[in-house]
């Protein structure tokens, strides 16, 4: 199953969706068709594989990133955090467009941005306790923001082909517009960021 997925994000990278069929697929991968679909069951089912996949993977990077084994301060652990995601999909840009345009045609993004905003209310809800908090427990509005927020930057980022994607200015961009909120959420509670 790996190496069909494999060869989906190969397919999708070289020629984006107009060459993405499972027959492609199937071909690149070196199995038979039949066999695909017994894995998946039409070439949606195999691009929101390849979503989660990658998704799984960013989301791992980036609960270590905000652990700050690298830099512990709150911008430090932020960066790290907004690197992870902008390189996610490892380059593919071609892919990562194609995987977002096809969930958004099929549910207008929200399985895209359900394991991100489950992902930040978990850690929202943990990173202003223990000996390493940074700041206060986060609400269900304030992650709701800062999820939709980071996701939709780089999102529109991949959409629009923005030759700035992977540029440090525009990783700077994002990280002082998610720490600059989270200054004023931790200023409004009174709490010192």
């Amino acid at each position: 199953m790996a190496s069909i997925v494999e060869a989906a994000a190969q397919i999708l990278e070289k020629g984006g969706l107009a060459a993405f069929t499972t027959n492609a697929v199937a071909e690149r991968a070196g199995v038979s068709i039949g066999t695909l679909y017994q894995y998946f069951a039409d070439k949606n089912a195999l691009v929101m594989a390849l979503a989660r996949e990658e998704m799984e993977a960013a989301l791992g990077e980036v609960a270590r990133a905000l652990q700050g084994e690298v830099d512990p301060s709150v911008e430090g652990r932020i960066r790290a955090m907004v690197r992870v995601i902008v390189h996610a999909f490892r380059g593919r840009q071609r892919a990562r467009k194609a995987v977002i345009q096809a969930i958004l045609s099929q549910d207008g993004g929200i399985s895209l941005m359900a394991p991100v905003a489950a992902f930040i209310a978990r850690a929202g809800e943990t990173v202003g306790r223990g000996p390493n908090s940074l700041l206060g427990p986060l609400t269900r509005e304030q992650v709701f923001v800062v999820s939709r927020s980071l996701m939709g930057v780089v999102r529109a980022a991949v959409l629009e082909e923005q030759p700035f994607l992977a540029s440090r200015g525009f990783e700077d961009e994002i990280v002082r517009m998610i720490v600059a909120y989270l200054g004023a959420v931790s200023a409004a509670a009174g709490r010192k960021p």
